[in-house]
């Protein structure tokens, strides 16, 4: 399920869970995965209660032990979509497989570059552009800290209703 709190124009929830799907079966992560879309102030509220850092992010994924939860920045993917001269739709797609490979058990913080070349892979059969992780390497050779985080959370982030047939 894709949920908007924070609309972003020329981008669905149908386009988004289609992609989420794909990219799920592709990263293997097992189990249901939900994504939500959201303001600042809610990323920076979640990254607060869950790691301790009073700002906001561009993704954090919540694992649970069949699939998770991937939380989005509305604000931040469209400031890297212009800045990075690409769609929402692409930003958005970035930071999903981003939290996916997050939610698959990868860290990028500490696998030696395992997650970075698994992202690379899936980035190209999901034609998309550059990753985050690619992002945090400037072109002197320096690794800038990226905006980059992951969460456990020991109850699920998005709460849904089941209707009965």
């Amino acid at each position: 399920m894709v949920i908007f709190e924070t609309a972003m124009a020329s981008v669905t929830p149908a386009e988004l869970s289609r992609f989420v799907a794909r990219a799920r079966a592709l990263a293997k992560v097992s189990g249901e995965v939900d994504v939500l879309i959201s303001g600042n102030s809610r990323l920076k509220e979640l990254n607060r209660r869950f790691r301790r850092k009073n700002k906001p992010t561009d993704v954090l994924s919540f694992p649970r032990p069949e699939g998770g939860d991937i939380a989005i920045s509305a604000e931040i993917a469209l400031a890297n979509a212009r800045r990075y001269g690409h769609g929402a739709s692409e930003e958005l797609k970035i930071l999903i497989l981003h939290g996916l490979l997050h939610l698959a058990g990868y860290d990028h913080e500490s696998d030696n570059g395992r997650m970075a070349a698994r992202e690379a892979r899936l980035r190209a059969q999901l034609k998309l552009p550059a990753s985050l992780i690619d992002r945090a390497h400037s072109h002197d050779g320096r690794t800038a800290k990226p905006a980059i985080a992951q969460a456990k959370a020991r109850k699920p982030l998005l709460r849904k209703r089941r209707s009965r047939p």
